[in-house]
């Protein structure tokens, strides 16, 4: 997923108006989504969360969210709020000072949001309403109050965006499944949201929404899944669809089933030598792949092990033993692949342990699924580290699963949860509070993915223990610059190079001129009067050193993109290549005035 893709997730659950029903699912359901949709390994979205904003804040975020786009953005808003219908059946989007018999001044109408939609630049737009009348988002000011479905796709096509590639509505429910009465919403009219954004959270998360099993959840997908899984749970809940849309759109990358890596084929003369009739030739060639098959650069590696594949399958005995042999040593080798927690008090703080993947990059590579709600994992820098909710009493155990790229493997896990009055608290964890609630499950904690990404991942300390949203935020905080600085400094030498390359043509012009006027001498001689060979040297030198130091910065931001914003490696890219425009034609233009200086001076 190469393009730009931006998120903006509006929830409110506190209203100032008494009228309105406080909500208990949008805050968490917010937190969810902005988990799955910034993650990397997912979503790969940058998001934005407004919690609580009044109508005029809503105004200028969701406005701010679609102005100054390009048309290579991806852009996707999502609404976990109450939905309010005018006497018009116009749908408003309530805000924390929504003031129910002033909808118009205190509430944002989805007319301003169609019109937001309608203006922005950005090729794909997405709106997830997951709110009571969301389906009626689609109709505008000219419908009416009487019951049945409406042609959501003809309805909104009317202000279909002119500069864009295409729009889509999903909807948690249908536009007159629910009533408004008076200043109060009746009773049963709002199901909780988080039916709906809970089943898109699941459905991203685990990879289950991926119907077509292609490695990427599109947002047909997407809908497929999260209907049946709403009507599941609700059968008076619709969801409902409209889309205009120019090919397919890929909402989130698929964990689901086994790991895939783009591979990078084996260079043209290596596979030539695989296909040479000389055995010795052809030994070479499988001794190279087994280097590469080493290698850090996860798609290098991927290309060196399916031509390994073929090797083992297909050649003699001794060259198919030898990658056979090779390609050992990238299976999954947790260490250990079991685990016993002991005894744990009910409530207490589960101790951690850690497992260590073995082997090359490609072996540690791989997707981790617990197959058991009460199993936790964190990635490590060289592997996981497994904990376990403590909230329910009694023997547990569970596996969890490890996919890679050749094989699966499985770490067996056992623990002992003991009320907390039998047995107090364990050795290694505290007495938990008195004054605390004992935990309940929650109900949320299905079978999460993670996914173990050598060789750089970010070592989690130990204390105090975080989750993945506190460390992605932190992540986001203490971007690296290394790259960005490098790729500064080869175009500072870049220009530097440039600016010597016109003060060595100067002033070897003006010696050549000094020369014709004089009718004697050597261009040696004026060159050397007139210093054109100083700034020569510092030209070569300095262009030299702008493209090494641009390769460096490029190989950084290869190796370790996860730690630079996208802004960074946006700059850090654009610089490389302005510094490596400027720096080869100086070199090149430097090394034929140096020619050029050899010959006329008689040293050629």
């Amino acid at each position: 997923m190469t393009d730009s893709r931006y998120a903006l997730i509006i929830a409110n659950d506190r209203y100032a108006d008494q009228g309105l029903k406080k909500l208990k699912a949008p805050a968490q359901d917010a937190a969810a989504l902005e988990r799955v949709l910034h993650d990397p390994q997912i979503g790969d979205f940058e998001v934005e969360v407004v919690h609580n904003a009044s109508a005029d804040l809503m105004r200028r975020r969701i406005q701010g969210f679609f102005n100054d786009r390009r048309r290579a953005d991806t852009l996707l808003l999502h609404f976990s709020c109450h939905g309010l219908k005018s006497e018009s059946g116009e749908l408003y989007f309530a805000a924390s000072d929504t003031e129910p018999p002033l909808l118009a001044a205190t509430a944002v109408a989805s007319q301003f949001v169609r019109g937001c939609m309608s203006g922005t630049r950005a090729g794909r737009s997405v709106l997830f309403l997951d709110c009571c009348y969301g389906g009626a988002f689609s109709r505008g000011s000219a419908s009416v109050r009487a019951s049945g479905d409406v042609n959501v796709l003809e309805s909104f096509a009317k202000d279909e965006p002119a500069s864009g590639r295409g729009w889509a509505v999903i909807t948690a429910s249908d536009s007159m499944e629910y009533s408004f009465e008076g200043n109060e919403l009746a009773e049963n009219s709002a199901p909780r949201p988080s039916v709906f954004t809970h089943a898109v959270v699941e459905g991203l998360e685990t990879g289950e929404a991926d119907l077509d099993a292609d490695g990427n959840v599109s947002l047909d997908d997407l809908y497929e899944y999260v209907y049946r899984h709403v009507r599941e749970q609700n059968p008076h809940q619709t969801p409902k669809k409209a889309a205009e849309l120019q090919g397919e759109l890929h909402l989130a990358h698929s964990r689901r089933g086994g790991i895939k890596i783009v591979a990078i084929p084996s260079p043209s003369a290596l596979q030539a030598a695989l296909n040479s009739d000389e055995f010795l030739r052809r030994q070479g060639a499988v001794t190279e792949l087994c280097k590469r098959l080493q290698r850090p650069e996860l798609p290098v590696a991927e290309g060196a092990r399916q031509h390994l594949g073929e090797v083992a399958h297909n050649e003699v005995q001794p060259l198919a033993d030898l990658a056979a042999d090779a390609l050992s040593t990238i299976r999954l080798a947790p260490s250990p692949d079991r685990l016993d927690f002991g005894r744990i008090s009910r409530g207490s703080t589960s101790p951690r342990k850690a497992v260590t993947m073995q082997g090359p990059p490609l072996a540690r590579h791989c997707v981790v699924q617990p197959k058991q709600p009460w199993l936790r994992v964190d990635p490590t820098r060289d592997g996981m580290e497994i904990h376990v909710d403590t909230a329910t009493p009694g023997h547990l155990s569970g596996d969890i699963a490890l996919k890679g790229v050749a094989d699966e493997s499985v770490i067996h896990v056992e623990a002992e949860v003991t009320p907390a009055d039998e047995d107090g608290p364990t050795k290694s964890e505290p007495p938990a509070s008195n004054d605390s609630p004992t935990p309940k499950p929650r109900p949320r904690d299905k079978q999460r993915t993670v996914v173990i990404e050598p060789p750089h991942i970010p070592s989690k300390p130990k204390e105090p223990p975080r989750t993945t949203a506190d460390r992605e935020r932190a992540d986001r905080k203490t971007p690296s610059r290394r790259a960005p600085a490098l790729a500064g400094a080869a175009l500072a030498l870049a220009v530097t190079a440039l600016a010597m390359l016109v003060m060595t043509i100067q002033r070897g012009v003006a010696a050549v001129v000094a020369r014709a006027d004089a009718g004697v001498g050597q261009v040696e001689n004026t060159i050397h009067e007139q210093g054109a060979l100083p700034p020569l040297i510092v030209c070569l030198i300095t262009g030299a050193a702008a493209l090494v130091v641009g390769a460096f910065a490029r190989h950084d931001l290869g190796t370790r993109r996860e730690h630079y914003t996208r802004q960074a490696a946006s700059a850090t890219d654009s610089l490389t290549s302005v510094a490596k425009g400027l720096a080869i034609p100086a070199l090149i233009l430097a090394v034929l005035a140096g020619i050029a200086y050899l010959v006329g001076s008689g040293h050629w």
